[in-house]
């Protein structure tokens, strides 16, 4: 209920994502799962916006979009007859899966409560280790923006990966042998 009224959720919202088939049956850090948290957290974002500052508002969308990126490379079918694959969807690698599943479930959410549990007067106040707590909200929303960036381009170079093999497979496939008379 706290964090509810902290992400402002509303009951409608808690129940509609409870009943969410893929969420409730899919591993925690499957694709569906973590597009269903994703929706969860850009809620949060969206509700919080106001208290953030603009700049952290912009980054952390900019996060949960790179996420959205990730998880769209995820639904690409795969076609019939490629070597190694099955027909469906492209699986994500479990290093993807454990990373976006630990920046929306935990590093991004906990980074934005926990600045928004801060008195906002002091939001804006130097800390005694320099800077303020809105400058390292917003360093802390640009590693995570960093994180997820690696993360997509680990996906993407693994796709190009995959499709040289593929050349590789047609070349020894196709091409004419030098044995051949």
């Amino acid at each position: 209920m706290v964090m509810d009224w902290l992400f402002g959720r509303r009951a409608e919202d808690r129940a509609a994502e409870e009943e969410t088939p893929a969420a409730r049956a899919a591993e925690p850090d499957s694709p569906a799962a973590l597009a269903a948290q994703l929706t969860v957290v850009n809620r949060s974002v969206n509700a919080a916006a106001g208290q953030l500052p603009a700049g952290a508002s912009v980054t952390a969308r900019r996060v949960t979009d790179v996420i959205d990126s990730v998880l769209s490379e995820a639904e690409i079918p795969v076609a019939a007859g490629v070597p190694g694959a099955q027909c469906g969807h492209r699986e994500l690698d479990i290093h993807a899966r454990v990373s976006l599943n630990g920046i929306l479930r935990d590093y991004l959410p906990t980074t934005l409560r926990s600045f928004l549990a801060l008195d906002p007067a002091t939001r804006a106040a130097p800390r005694p280790t320099g800077g303020t707590a809105a400058q390292a909200l917003q360093q802390q929303l640009e590693f995570l923006l960093g994180a997820a960036g690696e993360v997509l381009e680990a996906v993407q170079r693994n796709d190009a990966n995959a499709l040289e093999a593929q050349g590789h497979f047609l070349r020894s496939k196709f091409a004419g042998s030098e044995l051949d008379l």
